[in-house]
């Protein structure tokens, strides 16, 4: 393969009504997934919905580990008693990639706090947390950071330089819709980049992530926007949420060439 492709992976909600069901359906895709020669990005309790932790899901279902194709998310709401065990874990695993963000909270989950890291500030970010892993973890880990192009410009990139100087060596977007102007900024970093393309025909749930409600009928190909996106950035990664394997994975190969 000429470029790095990741397949995002959610674990079963810890309230699933099916759990066995949930977990068997997980590891097919994860199974998949590296057997096609791509990457697993597996989320750390998206939109704040108490998930299992992939270190479990991978216990429990017995998957092999690619070292080098298996990127966990981790984020911000964790104690850091529990924040330290799941380090812990994936070190004893072998698992080394993360892309570390704030994350989304709820009242379910416990935030990680300033004093229990050392840090003199008003909340942790994903830039505390960056420090927090490679001051107590020197050498462990390899770390990435999302990038949101639609957020104000000025503090995004002053927010990524801060980013960057607490060790991150890699930069994932929030999902775009072909070419991306503050995308294109990122080339200032000298980091490689993965571009985030939507693989949901639903593109109207994209609209609390660009700022403007998205209509539900408006039109969208996302296989013709992962398309465009390898034509606008061909030396770039890219990363495939909510993909589908029956009908979408098996047109990789000829797009991802």
């Amino acid at each position: 393969m000429s470029i790095e492709c990741s397949v995002e992976l959610i674990t079963p909600k810890q309230q699933s009504e099916d759990i066995e069901g949930d977990l068997e359906k997980f590891a097919s895709k994860y199974d998949q997934t590296l057997s096609a020669g791509y990457s697993v990005s597996i989320t750390d309790n998206p939109m704040g919905i108490l998930h299992f932790q992939a270190t479990e899901v991978i216990k429990e279902m017995g998957l092999r580990i690619d070292k080098e194709k298996v990127l966990i998310h981790l984020n911000t709401f964790h104690t850091k008693n529990d924040l330290d065990q799941l380090l812990s874990d994936l070190i004893d695993m072998g698992i080394y990639k993360l892309l570390v963000v704030s994350g989304d909270g709820s009242e379910r989950l416990p935030k990680l706090t300033p004093q229990a890291i050392n840090e003199n500030c008003q909340s942790v970010t994903s830039v505390e947390l960056l420090r927090y892993i490679h001051k107590n973890y020197s050498g462990k880990f390899v770390t990435g950071v999302a990038f949101n192009p639609y957020e104000p410009q000025d503090h995004e990139i002053e927010k990524m330089h801060r980013k960057i100087d607490a060790g991150a060596t890699f930069i994932i977007t929030q999902p775009i819709i072909g070419r991306n102007a503050a995308v294109d900024s990122l080339s200032q970093f000298k980091l490689p980049v993965v571009i985030d393309a939507w693989m949901s025909k639903k593109l109207h749930l994209l609209s609390e992530c660009v700022g403007y409600t998205i209509p539900e009928d408006t039109p969208y190909d996302p296989i013709e926007n992962l398309k465009e996106i390898r034509r606008c950035y061909p030396h770039c990664g890219v990363y495939l949420a909510l993909l589908g394997f029956k009908t979408q994975l098996p047109l990789l190969p000829e797009i991802l060439k």
